[in-house]
């Protein structure tokens, strides 16, 4: 009989990590609640958020390497540049998910993305004001604790279907903060919790981050 005496603890994760692959566990490992800062990977979360809509985070996932082939690395630059005779290419791809909407809605997205880059200097720039430059730490500790969508990503999705932007309703941007890590939802238990608020600013309370972005959008 094995000797498991000495044998290290496997570290605690999130109930939700367990529901998939390899790629699944080190995509909540190593990427899920760590804050973003570049533009490139938030627009790259932007289009797989969206292009999940009805389907399994899994069945993205394992189409990843697919999109990044496919829209040009997830470079918003040039996928504003694609065409009706790109639409009909992607159309047809078998590494991404082959829904006309959701491909069109990632070419308009690329150009509403290109503006908002014009206005504020970054994506980046902008889309921390709507949790006022840090994350959002929360302490839940239970999984069916954890929101579908909360103030911030209903001000934040009302926003962005104003400048244009589509499949970006409040459960697919509250999905999008947590994933770019404007919110830490990795229940309190988790490993990767402490791991990922070190690597943000100090913590502000989710109510007043919420209340003080309600309030810019309203003046």
């Amino acid at each position: 009989m094995r000797d498991t005496t000495n044998a290290p603890a496997a570290p605690v994760r999130c109930p939700w990590s367990a529901a998939g692959d390899a790629d699944y566990l080190r995509y909540h490992d190593t990427e899920w609640g760590v804050p973003v800062r570049d533009d490139r990977t938030h627009f790259e979360f932007l289009v797989l958020e969206g292009a999940q809509a009805g389907l399994s985070w899994s069945t993205v996932l394992r189409k990843r390497a697919g999109y990044r082939r496919a829209f040009a690395d997830f470079d918003a630059l040039r996928i504003a540049r694609f065409n009706r005779r790109s639409v009909e290419r992607l159309l047809a791809d078998p590494g991404i998910i082959r829904n006309r909407a959701k491909i069109e809605a990632t070419l308009d997205n690329a150009r509403r993305f290109l503006e908002i880059q014009q206005e504020f200097g970054s994506f980046d720039a902008y889309v921390w004001r709507f949790v006022d430059g840090r994350p959002i730490v929360n302490r839940w500790a239970r999984q069916d604790q954890v929101p579908a969508t909360s103030a911030a990503s209903d001000a934040l999705s009302r926003d962005l279907k104003a400048r244009g932007f589509r499949f970006v309703g409040s459960t697919i941007i509250y999905a999008h903060m947590q994933a770019t890590g404007l919110v830490n939802d990795h229940l309190v238990e988790c490993f990767r919790h402490e791991a990922c608020r070190a690597l943000g600013a100090p913590e502000t309370p989710q109510a007043a981050g919420t209340l003080r972005a309600s309030r810019r959008r309203s003046r």
